[in-house]
């Protein structure tokens, strides 16, 4: 599950590539079953629900991130691992 908190948090600097992946699957009208075995590395055929959670939340904190979140990425400067 991906954080709901207030801030940028460390697993968001983690995972702003996926965010960001999650949110162009969304805009190609991707499944997110698809969505969920490549970018998450979750099979939804074999753990249906944690898929679905998974997918779920990480695309609303993409979504969040991509709103506000992103201002705190900003001023802190890119994710050095994800450069």
């Amino acid at each position: 599950m991906a954080p709901d908190a207030p801030q940028l948090t460390p697993y968001d600097e983690q995972h702003v590539v996926t965010y960001m992946r999650l949110l162009d699957a969304e805009a190609d009208h991707a499944d997110w079953r698809e969505v969920a075995r490549i970018v998450l590395c979750i099979d939804p055929a074999l753990e249906p629900d944690r898929a679905r959670r998974a997918f779920d939340s990480h695309l609303a904190r993409a979504k969040w991130v991509a709103r506000h979140g992103y201002r705190d990425l900003l001023r802190r400067g890119w994710p050095k691992s994800e450069q």
